[in-house]
Formats: C-alpha cells, sequence, structure tokens
C-alpha cells in the first residue's frame, strides 16, 4: 500500500514541471499572436492616416477667388442665393411666357382690395371741366376701375394718361383722403375739319388731332385740305374771317405745296391766292364781288398768284357764248365794211 502511495506520488511530482512548461508555451504563443495581431492593426491604421495626409497634399489647392469667397462671404449665403436664383427663374418664366401683365395685375388687385377692405374704398369721384367725354371714359383713359383704391392710385400716372388723350389739353389729380377722388380738365375744343390722304379727321386750333370724322356733328367746322394744313389753319381761317364777303361763300381752304392757299367756293369756283400778300388779294376779292359781282359770274376759276394781273378762267359755256359773241361782232364788222 504504502509502495503504491509512494509510486504515485513520485509519478505525479515527475509529470507536473511538464504540465507547466506546455501551459507556459500555449501562454507564450498566445500572447504572440495578439502582439502580431496589434502590429497589424497599427500597420493597417497607419496606411490609412498616410493615405489620407498623402491625399490631403496632393488635392490642388482652390483657386484665390474661390479661397476668398469661402474665407469671406457671409454664413448661410448659398440658402440666399438659392432662394434668389428660385425667385429669379419664377420671373423670369412669367416673362418668357407672356403673363408678366398678367402677374402684375393680379398683385394690384391684391393690394387693392386689402386697401378697399381697410376703408380706403374710392367712393366718390368729382370731375370739372368735362364737355366733350363722359366721365366713364375719363376714367377709363386714367386706369381708374371699381377695384382702384384711393391709397394706391399714382395720380401723377392718372394725369399722365389723361394728358396722352388729344382731347385732353392739361389734367389736375387730386386724392382726398379716405375715399375721394377730383379731376380738373382742360379740353380742347374742335377746330375744323382736315382732310388729308383721304381721311377726314377734326382737329383742334393748335393742329391735333382729336378723333377721325364719324359724327355730323362737325359737319359745320370750316374744312381744311392738303399736308400741313391742319398745323397752318389757324392762322389762315383767322385772316380768313376778316372779309365775310368771301368767308361766307368759302366751302374748304387748300393747302397746296405747304407754301400757299385755294379756295373752293361753295358753287365750286377755284381761288388761286399768292403766297404772299394773303390778306391783300383777300381784299381785293372782297371789292370785286361787292362791285361786280365777281362770285355770281360764270367762271370756273381766278388766278391771283401773279403780282400785277388778275387772271379769269370761263366756264365752257361762256367761253363758247364769248367766242359765239365776236364772231357775231366780225361778221358785224364786215357788212358794215362791204
Amino acid at each position: 500500500m504504502d509502495g503504491a502511495g509512494s509510486l504515485t506520488r513520485s509519478l505525479f511530482r515527475s509529470l507536473r514541471p511538464q504540465a507547466d512548461l506546455k501551459a507556459a508555451a500555449i501562454g507564450a504563443v498566445v500572447l504572440l499572436r495578439e502582439w502580431l495581431q496589434d502590429k497589424r492593426d497599427e500597420q493597417r491604421a497607419a496606411a490609412k492616416v498616410k493615405s489620407r495626409a498623402k491625399a490631403i497634399v496632393e488635392r490642388e489647392p482652390p483657386p484665390r477667388v474661390v479661397a476668398l469667397i469661402e474665407r469671406y462671404l457671409p454664413r448661410r449665403v448659398g440658402i440666399s442665393m438659392t432662394v434668389l436664383l428660385l425667385i429669379g427663374s419664377c420671373g423670369f418664366g412669367i416673362v418668357k411666357g407672356g403673363h408678366l401683365q398678367d402677374f402684375i395685375t393680379a398683385v394690384s388687385d391684391a393690394r387693392n382690395a386689402m386697401a378697399n377692405s381697410a376703408g380706403f374704398r374710392i367712393t366718390s369721384v368729382v370731375i370739372n371741366g368735362r364737355k366733350q367725354l363722359t366721365q366713364d371714359e375719363i376714367l377709363a383713359i386714367g386706369g381708374v376701375s371699381g377695384r382702384s383704391s384711393l391709397l394706391f392710385l399714382d395720380a401723377d400716372a392718372v394725369r399722365d394718361k389723361l394728358k396722352a388723350n388729344p382731347w385732353i389739353a392739361d389734367a389736375t389729380v387730386l386724392k382726398l383722403y379716405p375715399g375721394q377722388l377730383m379731376i380738373e380738365l382742360t379740353e380742347r375744343k374742335a377746330f375744323a375739319l382736315w382732310q388729308e390722304a383721304g381721311r377726314l379727321s377734326v382737329i383742334a386750333d393748335d393742329g391735333a388731332v382729336l378723333e377721325p370724322y364719324v359724327s355730323r356733328r362737325f359737319l359745320s367746322l370750316p374744312l381744311v385740305v392738303g399736308k400741313g394744313a391742319e398745323t397752318q389753319a389757324r392762322d389762315f381761317l383767322a385772316l380768313l374771317a376778316r372779309y365775310p364777303q368771301v368767308n361766307a361763300v368759302t366751302k374748304a381752304a387748300i393747302y397746296v405745296g405747304e407754301r400757299r392757299w385755294n379756295l373752293r367756293l361753295k358753287d365750286g369756283l377755284d381761288i388761286r391766292l399768292p403766297e404772299q400778300d394773303v390778306g391783300n388779294a383777300l381784299a381785293m376779292l372782297s371789292k370785286l364781288d361787292k362791285e361786280d359781282r365777281l362770285f355770281s359770274r360764270d367762271i370756273v376759276a381766278v388766278d391771283m398768284r401773279l403780282p400785277d394781273r388778275l387772271v379769269v378762267q370761263l366756264s365752257e359755256d361762256a367761253a363758247k357764248a364769248r367766242e359765239d359773241l365776236f364772231k357775231d361782232k366780225k361778221k358785224k364788222k364786215a357788212g358794215d365794211s362791204a
């Protein structure tokens, strides 16, 4: 028993160092493996850092302009630029699509609606000096509608639109808050009818064309014809009015070559006036009609263009009668001499 136990203890003592040595070897192997793994991780990390550093070094520096912008540009300016770009794109689309006027009208109507809701609606309109144009026509010309508000109404713009109408010589526009609009007008007067290139128009005394002749209410106005007659009519008709004997029978005054005037009388007689001394020629015509009833004679034209004579052109019937009279006189003279 003792011998067996001694043998067992002796064998155990001889195996223990071997087991310790094997465990130590295993531990060393484990430690070595961990150390190698750490080295590989460090190398990989170093390689990544080196690669990043190399990429940073190899990257070209930005241009100076870009660098300055990045350095001094305020924060969030990119967002602002993006918003402006979107607004610009919308504006370009509106203009390119032909919707600009519709957009402006919509914005104007919106702000006028707000102003009207706030108590600035135009409730009364007073127009002084109106004769030829109606109130509705004047408001339409000025661009004032039922949607307009007194707050946002541009008085100067309304005045300019009114003055652009040929019937209106001058205008004053006043805004009386909260809701009254006052307009003072100076209208032009219809002065004469002007015919040129087949068109007949109503003109003012300053030559402004007021409207095409479509209403018979202007039928009694004097008629002037020819290029440039509209601007010269005031002075010539004023001179003609000083000789009522001629003026009363005149149907039209014709401006010839933008130099002188002819008169067309109501019975068709043409009177060719000189370029100079027109007043003296009209005085002579008036005297000849009073003394010799010139306008009642059977003539078709009177030429006063030569300063030292007056040429009368007879009608065909009058010329034939005159020719027959001369023939009869010659025959009688020949018979008497025989």
